[in-house]
């Protein structure tokens, strides 16, 4: 029986953090931590996006200039001791490289020691502490110590260290090897112009994202990270819910209903949510859900509506300001009134041309149609109800 920390891998904008403050709700047995990765992937010594490359004043005013995936997987190891189970949710590409870079090794990862971080020795050097704390845990990059920002006149990546062959993220397998992974998605028609808007006026100037960038769609990532682990048998083959088919591989019934369902080789079994499922029936989704990772199912789940459940969400989504307002604001899961409606591709090219302008229409467009292939693909395997 796994009691396995959940890690609910995503993409942006898919709803995530609604789905996220379902599971909220249960703080007396479940360690919520939100976006955890996008400190070293954004601001830290390891850094993998380009988003901040070339602004410095800004990592350091993140707070999270000195965060390492290793002071990051040393937080999730703390707050594993709190005796609840934890639960991740986090933006997958954060541990891929961009634009389908080959990966390497976190240098701050090389090494593995018991449990889910690496709380003894790095490489011969202490750890720090975690989370843009004095985050930095002695390793190099190009050569260059990660203690600090130094005078490093390139860009972090990509690091002088030993890949794993098929491993699409700079994470050890033996590392993810430790987590319950379950996978959320969402049509690219809606997510990618909601990231879109999160990078123009007046939201940019709220949010801190500037510029929209197609290579933080996510779908790619979300894809080989979830290949790799079925390939690699962390997760599968067993898929989540009863009855159904994806890809000509029948659906299994039941779940042990205490700690999650293991498949007979060993991994977890598959379990991938799309929104707009969920919006559409969402006590039936997040029911099959618990099912498959092993939390007892309350209708009470889907309502947070006291003064310690918002104060508790608003310090949550503090670092990431202006991409979770609706969430933040939001009393439980409902669902939607009318079915999601039908619209044509041209529909959708009119509605973004109104709101966006041709310019940011014509980014919109190219960016969904990059991404439809990996969506598609990943929905074949979705939970049903």
């Amino acid at each position: 029986m796994s009691n396995k920390p959940i890690f609910v891998a995503t993409h942006p904008r898919a709803c995530s953090t609604a789905f996220e403050r379902v599971f909220m709700t249960r703080r007396d047995s479940l360690q919520c931590i939100h976006e955890p990765f996008g400190d070293a992937f954004y601001y830290g010594p390891e850094r993998l996006g380009s988003r901040y490359e070339d602004d410095e004043e800004a990592r350091l005013a993140s707070g999270f200039s000195q965060s390492t995936f290793k002071t990051v997987f040393d937080r999730i190891e703390r707050e594993s001791t709190e005796g609840k189970r934890v639960f991740i949710k986090d933006i997958i590409h954060y541990l891929v490289p961009p634009n389908g870079k080959p990966a390497s090794i976190a240098p701050s990862l090389l090494k593995l020691k018991r449990g889910i971080g690496t709380s003894e020795h790095v490489n011969g050097q202490s750890n720090g502490h975690a989370n843009g704390v004095n985050g930095a845990n002695g390793a190099a990059v190009n050569g260059v110590s990660v203690h600090g920002e130094s005078s490093r006149q390139k860009a972090p990546y990509p690091y002088d260290t030993e890949a794993e062959p098929g491993n699409p993220t700079v994470v050890p397998t033996e590392l993810l090897s430790k987590f319950h992974f379950t996978f959320l998605i969402r049509d690219p028609h809606y997510s990618i112009p909601s990231y879109y808007r999160c990078t123009i006026p007046p939201l940019d100037e709220v949010t801190g994202f500037y510029n929209f960038s197609p290579s933080e769609a996510g779908y790619d990532e979300v894809r080989r990270v979830f290949d790799y682990l079925r390939q690699v048998n962390i997760v599968g083959p067993r898929m989540a819910a009863a009855g159904g088919s994806a890809n000509g591989i029948s659906h299994s019934a039941a779940s042990n209903g205490v700690n999650g369902h293991h498949s007979k080789k060993g991994g977890i079994e598959i379990c991938v949510v799309d929104a707009d499922e969920m919006l559409d029936n969402p006590a039936e989704m997040i029911e099959g859900y618990c099912k498959s990772v092993g939390i007892p199912y309350d209708p009470e789940l889907l309502t947070w509506d006291t003064k310690e459940d918002h104060e508790f969400a608003r310090a949550a989504f503090e670092k990431w300001k202006g991409f979770h307002n609706d969430a933040i604001e939001s009393k439980g899961l409902e669902a939607r009134c009318h079915p999601k409606e039908f619209k044509s591709e041209e529909e959708f090219d009119a509605e973004w041309r109104q709101k966006y302008g041709e310019k940011g229409a014509k980014i919109i467009r190219e960016t969904v149609d990059r991404n439809m292939a990996d969506y598609h693909y990943l929905k074949q395997f979705a939970l049903k109800v």
